[in-house]
């Protein structure tokens, strides 16, 4: 099914009845919803952080911010990398997201070392729940200590769902699983239903 013509309130409409929109790829104009099957979760009070990173994130290796370089964040995600020469955003969906920052719905995370983007992430704010869309790394670690901000930044604002869309092995180590459709839109409902904090800029 396609999505012509999407607005941030289609958008943030879809989001709440669980679907989420994707291009086949960058150049690829038109955009389908998915609904998964097995979706993907961070339970907030059961994230896991390894010794080694704790440790990065200690070293104050990174400085991190919110919301202060969406644009730059989502290009660089959408951008082609080693071992993944196309990506599923596209101009559309740039536009979109773009339009959901400007009112507030959607966020992202950056990681910066010596005055460079180096890494970070964004997603969509929703009641109480937070649909993280995709991060990107340029040296290693960026977009780990990234996500760990992010969940510290969900927790401080009593945000109750972090929905990560799909399971990684990347996303497994920090205690991500997956849960059936109708378990998530269980979570869902209820997170929606709820107040959380963003920090404003």
């Amino acid at each position: 099914m396609h999505a012509p013509l999407l607005t941030p309130q289609i958008l943030l409409r879809a989001y709440a009845e669980g679907l989420f929109p994707m291009a086949e790829k960058r150049d690829d104009p038109a955009l389908y919803w998915v609904s998964p099957e097995q979706r993907g979760i961070i339970p907030l009070d059961d994230f896991h952080v390894s010794r080694r990173l704790a440790r990065t994130i200690r070293s104050a290796r990174f400085g991190i911010t919110t919301d202060q370089a969406f644009s730059d964040v989502m290009r660089a995600c959408a951008a082609p990398t080693q071992g993944r020469e196309q990506t599923w955003i596209n101009d559309e969906i740039l536009r979109l997201y773009a339009a959901l920052h400007a009112g507030g719905h959607a966020h992202s995370v950056e990681c910066w070392q010596s005055g460079e983007l180096v890494g970070g992430l964004y997603g969509v704010s929703l009641g109480a729940a937070f649909f993280g869309e995709s991060m990107f790394t340029r040296v290693r670690d960026a977009s780990k200590v990234a996500l760990v901000h992010l969940v510290e930044t969900l927790r401080a604002g009593g945000f109750a769902l972090l929905d990560t869309q799909f399971l990684t092995g990347h996303l497994a180590g920090f205690g991500a699983h997956e849960i059936s459709r109708a378990d998530y839109l269980i979570l869902l409902n209820e997170a929606i239903a709820q107040q959380a904090i963003w920090p404003k800029r």
